[in-house]
């Protein structure tokens, strides 16, 4: 009798947290498509592969559970499998299992969050777009100023990066406020992130933008598009094109607030 409840939790508790782990760990992923978290998290181009996955595991999940049922239904003994276990697993049997289980509960009630001004800040905005995209879009001139989106402006920047060539052109575009600290108060960054594979890639791009009051007006985070023509300013020795804002209205964030 006195191992009656440790053979229950070799049949039984254990092999449960491995159902548990799984099928957890298939609604997150699932979850995180279903309800667009996974644009804060990935490339949109990957998200077939999350979808796979988690369906795979919802299955691999109901037929673990099954197995688990037809084992005890059977009375077949596992404790030659556990006992292999616990001589190639690093943590004690259902551990493992508890801390992907843990993990998986933790991202089904804490939702991702976009970055920040304040992650941008620390990892330093840039004028140009890095050469790891997995799907570069292509340079078109043929689009009109006033319809190039901030990474429009960036990939025209990289293209040719002499900012008086642009003086004078109208532009209308959307990001989010950064107050950096270098630049005077009456200027702030408009800024997004370019994500390549996932959210630890992405990095922040961005264009000065000259205002006729106080940036203090426009919190860092808040979305704005912003509209006005194009001029040359220098800061701290450096050339850079910069909007001079006509109007700035604030937007709500995009469902994705990453570019690509």
């Amino acid at each position: 009798m006195t191992n009656q409840p440790k053979l229950i939790s070799q049949k039984f508790i254990i092999p449960s947290l491995d159902v548990l782990a799984l099928l957890a760990w298939g609604i997150l992923l699932l979850k995180y498509r279903i309800t667009g978290e996974l644009y804060l998290l990935i490339h949109e181009d990957y998200f077939w592969l999350v979808i796979v996955t988690g369906i795979s595991l919802l299955i691999l999940a109901v037929l673990k559970a099954v197995q688990l049922l037809q084992e005890l239904f059977n009375g077949r003994e596992r404790n030659r499998t556990v006992a292999v276990l616990q001589h190639i697993t690093l943590f004690p049997p259902g551990w493992s299992s508890i801390l992907l289980l843990v993990t998986a509960i933790l991202g089904l009630v804490i939702a991702p969050r976009v970055f920040t001004s304040t992650t941008a800040l620390e990892r330093g905005v840039t004028e140009s777009i890095s050469f790891t995209r997995s799907h570069p879009k292509a340079f078109t001139s043929s689009v009109r100023p006033e319809q190039r989106s901030l990474i429009d402006w960036v990939r025209t920047l990289n293209f040719n990066p002499e900012p008086d060539a642009y003086t004078g052109q109208k532009a209308k575009v959307q990001g989010f406020v950064v107050h950096p600290p270098e630049l005077p108060p009456e200027y702030l960054l408009i800024s997004r992130f370019i994500i390549t594979c996932c959210a630890a890639d992405a990095y922040p791009v961005g264009l000065p933008v000259k205002l006729i009051e106080n940036r203090n007006a426009y919190i860092p985070d808040t979305w704005l598009e912003v509209e006005g023509e194009m001029i040359t300013e220098t800061f701290q020795g450096k050339r850079q094109l910069t909007i001079k804002a006509n109007s700035l209205k604030k937007i709500d964030p995009p469902k994705n607030p990453y570019d690509y």
